[in-house]
């Protein structure tokens, strides 16, 4: 953290973005998200095979005013025609919620940070903000009544996790958009109920609840959203807040933030790039990145979604190894239930990808990128990370042999199978590195899913 100590960023992207990122986000690699809120309560949307069709924590933008996707006539018929999004928060009681237990299971899964959902794009928040457009409007005034981003922040460090927010700059009650023809994302009679009034939402909204988060909370990071689709640096005062956060504020020497505070931001400016269900393939890889993505198909707990719209746990651990290996981390979400608890199905996938990481982690924390990411061996595709004089191969098709090229020129001083005593046998012939793969009962495989070859360089 020494490295920005003492420097003062000015609030203009030159200086902000000389920032160098504090060392723990790229040392990480996973990390656990969080969506959790009103919307946990209709917990439905129809799943469509488009990208981001199946979002059902937009319930309240996409799915109960909507004729088209069978959203309005789901909601009518449930909660009634007269029933507002509002009227959810009553149910959001979080009854059943052990924050000792969420923070259990995501030590378990071997993630090193995680990111709750403070505030999403419905504008409640979870927490008791002081904002006076969040009166009874926060998990502290209705529904759980409790202070839920203090609870589990405190379970979460108390296991040795870093604990971040995200936070939504824009509110659909609120905040114009091109997105639609109307210029709003809901239907005009709730613009004119609750709109905070456009020349108000930044100073008297916006900023004051991020400088509540921060000072409050000391979030290791702040994961914003929203601001990228219309709003400008300008009007959200995006350079302003980053000069605090990085000059004054309490986490100043702690804090990552991602790229989605305004447009034309992502991408471009940002302690991280983010992007979500693939989204940014083409992200620039010289700079620290993080992938998310839910479970299944959704962030928000989903009703609709079945077993085959969940990834199986090899599938995200591979996920998980082909974003390290191109020098990205991997946000994995959960969407808990209403009252408090974790689906099992997404428990099980945790505590999987835990169980692996148990024998292959040090492939993945504190690694780089190496030169190659990812070779083909027949049909067995090879991932690679590299720390210090070390270079890690991850396979997931149990063969006779890998092949890999390009490293015939080092001095390779041993090889071994994490997880497995027995030696490896392996030879430099073609100019191409050749490991034998070893004879394994079933017993005797150190884990499922991917193994990883550890290549010792002198």
């Amino acid at each position: 953290m020494e490295k920005n100590k003492d420097k003062i960023y000015l609030a203009d992207w030159e200086s902000l973005d000389s920032r160098e990122i504090p060392n723990w986000f790229a040392d990480a690699k996973f990390g656990i998200f969080i969506h959790w809120g009103v919307y946990s309560v209709p917990a439905w949307r129809k799943l469509e095979p488009e990208k981001y069709a199946s979002y059902a924590e937009w319930y309240y933008a996409r799915v109960m005013h909507n004729k088209e996707n069978g959203g309005e006539e789901f909601h009518n018929k449930n909660y009634g025609q007269d029933f507002q999004y509002r009227d959810f928060a009553n149910l959001f009681k979080a009854e059943l919620l052990d924050p000792a237990l969420w923070a259990d299971l995501f030590e378990k899964s071997g993630a090193k940070y995680v990111v709750l959902t403070a505030k999403h794009h419905d504008g409640f928040c979870l927490w008791p903000s002081k904002s006076p457009y969040s009166e009874n409007w926060n998990s502290m005034q209705v529904g759980p009544k409790r202070d839920l981003v203090a609870e589990i922040s405190q379970q979460v460090r108390s296991k040795g996790l870093k604990m971040g927010l995200y936070y939504s700059i824009i509110e659909w009650e609120s905040t114009p958009t091109k997105r639609t023809p109307s210029g709003y994302f809901l239907p005009e009679e709730i613009i004119k109920k609750h709109q905070i009034p456009y020349q108000e939402y930044t100073d008297k909204h916006l900023i004051p609840q991020l400088k509540e988060l921060v000072e409050n909370y000391q979030p290791s990071l702040i994961f914003s959203d929203g601001g990228e689709w219309d709003g400008t640096e300008e009007y959200f005062k995006t350079k302003e807040f980053l000069s605090w956060l990085y000059n004054e504020s309490t986490i100043k020497d702690e804090v990552v933030v991602n790229d989605r505070f305004a447009k034309d931001m992502p991408g471009k400016h940002g302690d991280y790039y983010s992007s979500e269900y693939q989204d940014a393939l083409n992200l620039n890889f010289d700079h620290p990145w993080e992938e998310s993505r839910g479970i299944g198909d959704s962030y928000g707990f989903n009703r609709a979604e079945n077993i085959e719209n969940y990834r199986t746990s090899k599938e995200l651990i591979l996920e998980l190894i082909d974003i390290v290996s191109r020098g990205g981390n991997l946000l994995l979400n959960v969407g808990p239930t209403a009252d408090g608890r974790i689906p099992v199905i997404m428990q099980e996938r945790l505590l999987d990808i835990g169980e692996w990481l148990k024998i292959n982690g040090e492939g993945i924390y504190q690694t780089k990128k190496n030169k190659f990411s990812n070779l083909l061996n027949h049909n067995n595709k090879i991932y690679f990370t590299l720390s210090k004089n070390n270079l890690y191969c991850f396979f997931s098709e149990w063969c006779n042999e890998l092949i890999i090229s390009d490293i015939n020129n080092k001095e390779i001083n041993s090889i071994s199978l994490l997880g497995v005593n027995t030696s490896i046998n392996w030879e430099i012939t073609e100019n191409k590195l050749v490991i034998y793969v070893p004879k394994l009962t079933v017993n005797e495989i150190p884990c499922l899913h991917a193994w990883c070859f550890k290549i010792c360089f002198s």
